[in-house]
């Protein structure tokens, strides 16, 4: 928007933007509700915010101070990446004046030519979203700016017509900010002679729209903004106060980080599904050995398997039966673990009533499993009824999981869980060993501090800014951007979404780990995808957004979104410049090292990302050179 006036001209204006205020040893926080704007005042641009208060004339100041480690004096900035530690609000008026930067750290409007912005960066408050921190060429961060109705990237995409927003190769959630006059990009970028016939295109995409250009898959380009770009190196650029701590890694939180692949990703690919697995024993040998095992995945990914032969290939699929056992020593795992299960069953049985009441822990297990049984798919006919013996086998085997895993114990989902494994099984052993496989896989779901969960949400918003970034802004902009609205999704494996049969084929897709360990999160993408229609243009908001996903549940179609995950992965995998962090979720590469010991930091390379395997991590963490995009291995089905 602009608007023509006698001294200044408005460039890009939004309500709702909130100064954050945050003085953690008082137990004080303070949020100051206004305007954030892009204005022209004499040919120069700058951006300005202001209180609502100010706009009626009169307006709080705010002051901020962190004292420093040697309780000195104080100092008025501060590292973005952790809550800053400031003071309280003074209600002294103010002149209303445009000073270029605040030397005092205080003020109730500020105004900040753009030639005077030294960066832009996501601050670090648990997963909330839509903050931002300026700081100056002078070092001094200004208060973060919550934006409440989103907007953020608006404002970045406004705030190109005058600058260029480089990511910082430090922190994914830092932008530097460089002049459109200068020439030192492009200069630099000439200098190095590191690009082939059609790089000066990627320069120049990246020059007139960094936001639409990734450089993920450029190896050169990365080790070209450590070197080149990077703020201490030049005169021009003075170190800034978040340098000053060392360098500081990648956060998780996608942010603004430049992971879009826009024009570069290629066509998406048409995919059919297969037949069920409806053949067994053609795969055995004559002592009973699963022959290739591989196959057999393969085309249980393609089309699942046939109902009679569930309860034979399950136990494969998880971990009950080892796929190079014989049937010899099937028969002799089956007898192990039928003593082991009913030794950890009597350990729960043979507890007195006046045990358990001194025993608050295995009492309240007890109390959340026989509430969440008796309303876990009672339409089914095996749990249906009142004294349906269904319903005691699903009790009972999941108060033996809590004896096997006391320190887990049971958390409200479990029992979707079994439910399916019960009716395919119809066996208490065999049921609570494929759990126990089932769990192995996603145990950490039910862990009480719920990062594996946070984590996953992560990586999903970093697939789906990869996918559908205008998608991303939208669900942004109406406070959804954390996609939270998922969580039950993952939890469960869509358990609650698709019709009981329809379930039974997606986890048996699901458990055979192909194309790559997270392809669940695909799902997510495929599912989400395919409600962009109802969700961008409408009306939405946060809750109905909320509403509108719960009432998804029965409504999709199963093949549907498969064949979409499918053609999604196979769709990224092609992309000659997929970025880092989208192929690390991909399992393609292993994720990068992080020295930022943090619950929102990246798992390191000896930490397997969510779903996959330790022994898959090991793998690609040994891969030479740990190079995503040399040593991107081709799917490894048909």
């Amino acid at each position: 928007m602009e608007s023509n006036g006698a001294s200044h001209k408005l460039i890009f204006e939004k309500e709702g933007v909130y100064l954050h205020t945050n003085a953690k040893r008082s137990n004080q926080d303070t949020t100051i509700p206004g305007f954030i704007r892009i204005v022209e005042r004499g040919g120069e641009p700058a951006l300005e915010w202001s209180p609502l208060e100010e706009e009626r004339g009169s307006a709080p100041s705010v002051f901020y101070t962190k004292k420093d480690g040697d309780g000195g004096e104080e100092e008025t900035n501060f590292d973005p990446g952790y809550e800053p530690d400031w003071a309280v609000i003074s209600t002294v008026k103010r002149e209303r004046e445009h000073p270029p930067v605040k030397e005092t750290g205080q003020w109730g409007s500020f105004s900040l030519p753009l030639s005077e912005l030294y960066s832009l960066r996501r601050a670090r408050f648990s997963l909330g979203r839509n903050f931002l921190v300026i700081t100056s060429r002078g070092g001094h961060p200004f208060p973060p700016l919550h934006f409440h109705r989103g907007g953020t990237m608006e404002l970045l995409r406004a705030l190109q017509r005058y600058i260029i927003l480089a990511p910082s190769p430090m922190d994914a959630r830092l932008f530097l900010v460089y002049p459109h006059d200068s020439g030192a990009l492009s200069q630099s970028f000439d200098e190095l002679h590191l690009f082939d016939e059609g790089g000066s295109d990627l320069v120049s995409r990246f020059i007139q729209d960094p936001y639409a250009t990734t450089f993920g898959g450029f190896s050169k380009v990365t080790n070209f903004f450590r070197g080149a770009l990077r703020p201490q190196d030049s005169p021009h650029h003075p170190r800034s106060p978040q340098d000053s701590h060392g360098p500081l890694s990648a956060d998780e939180e996608p942010g603004f980080e430049l992971i879009t692949c826009g024009a570069e990703l290629g066509p998406r690919p048409e995919v059919m599904r297969g037949e069920p697995l409806d053949k067994w024993d053609e795969f055995l040998d004559p002592e009973g050995r699963v022959k290739d095992p591989q196959k057999i995945k393969e085309i249980i990914f393609r089309g699942g398997i046939t109902p009679l032969l569930r309860k034979e290939v399950w136990k494969f699929l998880l971990g009950f039966y080892p796929w190079n056992s014989t049937a010899k020593e099937r028969e002799d795992i089956v007898r192990v673990k039928t003593d082991e299960y009913f030794r950890m069953k009597v350990q729960w049985k043979s507890v007195s009533e006046e045990q358990e009441m001194r025993n608050s822990l295995l009492r309240g297990y007890r109390s959340l499993i026989e509430r969440d049984v008796s309303r876990t798919d009672r339409h089914n006919t095996f749990f249906s009824g009142n004294d349906n013996p269904g319903l005691t086998l699903l009790h009972d085997v999941l108060m033996t999981y809590c004896m096997y895993n006391f320190d887990l114990g049971y958390v409200q989902g479990m029992s979707d869980l079994l439910s399916p494994i019960l009716f395919v099984t119809q066996n208490e052993v065999e049921s609570f060993w494929c759990l126990t496989g089932f769990m192995e896989l996603v145990h950490q779901n039910f862990e009480e501090s719920q990062e594996a969960m946070k984590q996953q949400l992560l990586q999903l918003s970093i697939l789906l800014k990869a996918l559908d970034p205008e998608l991303c802004d939208y669900l942004d902009s109406q406070d959804s951007g954390s996609l939270c609205f998922c969580f039950r999704w993952l939890l469960i494996w869509f358990k609650r979404e698709f019709s009981f049969e329809d379930i039974l084929i997606l986890w048996e897709v699901l458990w055979t780990r192909l194309p790559c360990p997270n392809f669940h999160l695909l799902i997510a993408c495929s599912i989400l995808e395919s409600q962009r229609g109802e969700l961008i243009g409408s009306d939405h908001d946060f809750n109905t957004i909320l509403k509108h996903i719960n009432e998804l549940t029965m409504k999709l179609d199963l093949q549907s979104m498969l064949c979409g995950a499918e053609a999604i992965y196979l769709q990224l995998t092609r992309c000659k410049e997929l970025p880092v962090k989208v192929q690390e979720v991909l399992g393609l590469c292993p994720p990068a090292s992080s020295n930022e010991d943090s619950p929102d930091s990246e798992p390191s390379e000896t930490q397997p990302l969510i779903g996959q395997s330790e022994a898959g991590a090991a793998a690609a963490t040994a891969q030479p050179g740990n190079s995503c995009e040399t040593k991107r291995p081709p799917p490894s089905y048909p």
